[in-house]
C-alpha cells in the first residue's frame, strides 16, 4: 500500500522529516536554501509559495517557519548596543497559507516553532518525554487532528553539560545550539537528538528531534485512516 504523503515546509536538513518517515509517511521537503543532507525528496524554493501552489497534493502538511526572531538568544541580545534584529517572522504568512489549504482540502496541518514564539500551544514537547538528552521544548499548532501530549517531566536532577561563563559544568543533558564550542562532540549531538543522517553542527542545531514528529505522525496516520480516531499518549 502506498504511503501517505506529507509536505515538510521549511525543512532544513530533515529532523522533522525523519520522524514522519518513521511514522510511515512519504516525505517531501521544501526549503529556500539548498539542503544536500536532506534524506528524502527535496525541492528548493519559497516554502509559503510551495504550500499555496502544491499543498493540495498532500495528505498532510508540516511547517517549521524560521524561528530566530523568537529564540531566547535573540531576546537576550536585543539589549546589546549595535545589535541588529532583522530576523524575518514568517509565522503569520505560513498560518494563512495553511488555513487556505485546509479550507480547500480539509487536510490536517502542523506548524512548529520554539518556546516564546507566537504559536498556539496545542502541543508542547520536551526531549525528556522521549528519553532524549536534550530538553528542546517546542510548540506545535495543530489543525484537523487531535494529538495528545505526555505529562511534562520535571527537569529536577538534570543538568546541561558544557562551558558557561568560563566554568565547565557536568551534566547528563547536551547543549545542541550555536557552533558547539565546548558543548560536546558531533556524535554527542547526534545521539542526544536521535539524528544520524547529518553530522553538520548548524543543521543539528536547527533541527527538532525526530521522536517529536514520530509521535505526531502516528496520530496523523490514525486520523487519516479513520477520521474519528484518537491517539492516546
Amino acid at each position: 500500500m502506498a504511503r501517505k504523503r506529507i509536505l515538510d515546509a521549511f525543512c532544513c536538513a530533515g529532523g522533522a522529516a525523519k520522524g514522519y518517515h518513521d511514522a510511515g509517511f512519504e516525505v517531501v521537503g521544501v526549503d529556500i536554501a539548498a539542503q544536500p543532507n536532506y534524506p528524502y525528496e527535496f525541492h528548493q524554493g519559497d516554502a509559503v509559495e510551495f504550500i499555496r501552489d502544491h499543498g493540495h497534493e498532500f495528505d498532510a502538511i508540516h511547517a517549521s517557519p524560521p524561528c530566530l526572531n523568537a529564540t531566547a538568544l535573540t531576546a537576550g541580545n536585543r539589549k546589546r548596543v549595535g545589535w541588529h534584529d532583522d530576523h524575518a517572522d514568517l509565522i503569520p504568512a505560513t498560518r494563512t497559507a495553511l488555513a487556505d489549504i485546509r479550507t480547500r482540502t480539509g487536510i490536517p496541518t502542523v506548524m512548529e516553532n520554539v518556546q516564546g514564539s507566537a504559536l498556539r500551544r496545542d502541543l508542547v514537547l520536551c526531549g525528556l518525554t522521549f528519553g532524549l538528552r536534550v530538553f528542546r521544548h517546542r510548540y506545535f499548532e495543530i489543525d484537523g487532528v487531535l494529538v495528545l501530549g505526555h505529562p511534562h517531566q520535571s527537569h529536577r536532577g538534570h543538568r546541561v553539560a558544557g562551558w558557561r561563563h568560563g566554568v565547565r559544568h557536568d551534566g547528563d543533558m547536551v547543549a545542541v545550539y550555536g557552533d558547539g564550542g565546548g558543548k560536546g562532540t558531533v556524535t554527542d549531538w547526534q545521539d542526544a537528538m536521535g539524528i544520524h543522517h547529518t553530522d553538520v553542527r548548524h543543521e543539528l542545531a536547527q533541527a527538532i528531534p525526530p521522536a517529536y514528529t514520530r509521535h505526531i505522525g502516528d496520530a496523523l496516520h490514525a486520523a487519516l485512516d479513520a477520521p474519528a480516531a484518537l491517539i492516546a499518549a
